[in-house]
């Protein structure tokens, strides 16, 4: 099984419960919060017309609109997250980054948090992007190490889901081919879990074969979150 399945892909996204259950394993921090640094990134960047691609809830997509003003579409594999991302005033629509419904030149930024690694044909999503983007237009892009909550992943038995896929290790390497500058930022955060059941539904959430969270797991169990950011420019 890979993080780029497209049965896992479904599963996982098909109710936004799991995806929720994943959220809150990081309610506990410190150091640099990804989603925070992430945000910082795009204030800085300053977009004006924006697509984001597989934005789950589409949470990022209604704070660009509201805050910075930003024209905002959105596409996601998912017409639960869709929905969600409808409800809260985003043009969003279902939609492939294999294959994105928009003319040459429409964006001057794409944001891709967290979903690269889901994409079957990396190389072909990352053609449309550049596609879509005006000259000089970024991808903002968000992945992970394959060291990701690594200590969790031991755990249970976990696959590495990161180490065919997009990530840190790699992202260089596939985003070369299509853009012109690449800048990356790397985050390491410390999460602190003091429930069992936080580590549980995390688990569950990931639709795996793995061991169970041990019963007698030490409390507070410590995991490293190691994630990056990508600025890719045409």
């Amino acid at each position: 099984m890979r993080y780029d399945d497209p049965v896992l892909v479904r599963k996982q996204y098909e109710r936004e419960d799991n995806l929720r259950a994943r959220q809150n394993l990081y309610e506990e921090t410190s150091g640099p919060h990804a989603p925070d640094v992430l945000w910082q990134t795009l204030v800085e960047w300053g977009p004006r017309r924006v697509l984001e691609v597989g934005g789950g809830p589409g949470e990022l997509s209604e704070r660009i609109q509201n805050e910075l003003g930003a024209r905002v579409s959105f596409v996601d594999l998912s017409p639960r997250m869709v929905e969600l991302a409808q409800v809260r005033g985003i043009d969003a629509q279902v939609g492939d980054i294999q294959e994105l419904p928009f003319e040459e030149g429409t964006f001057d930024t794409v944001v891709a948090a967290w979903m690269l690694y889901h994409v079957p044909d990396i190389d072909r999503g990352l053609a449309e992007v550049a596609r879509v983007l005006q000259p000089g237009g970024a991808l903002v892009a968000v992945t992970n190490s394959v060291h990701h909550l690594r200590e969790l992943r031991d755990l249970v038995a976990q696959p590495n889901l990161w180490a065919e896929t997009f990530s840190r290790e790699n992202g260089e390497s596939y985003l070369g081919r299509h853009f012109a500058h690449i800048d990356r930022f790397d985050m390491e955060t410390i999460v602190t879990v003091r429930d069992r059941q936080k580590l549980v539904a995390y688990c569950d959430s990931m639709n795996l074969e793995t061991q169970p969270v041990p019963g007698d797991v030490e409390l507070p169990f410590i995991v490293h979150g190691r994630s990056s950011i990508f600025l890719a420019t045409t």
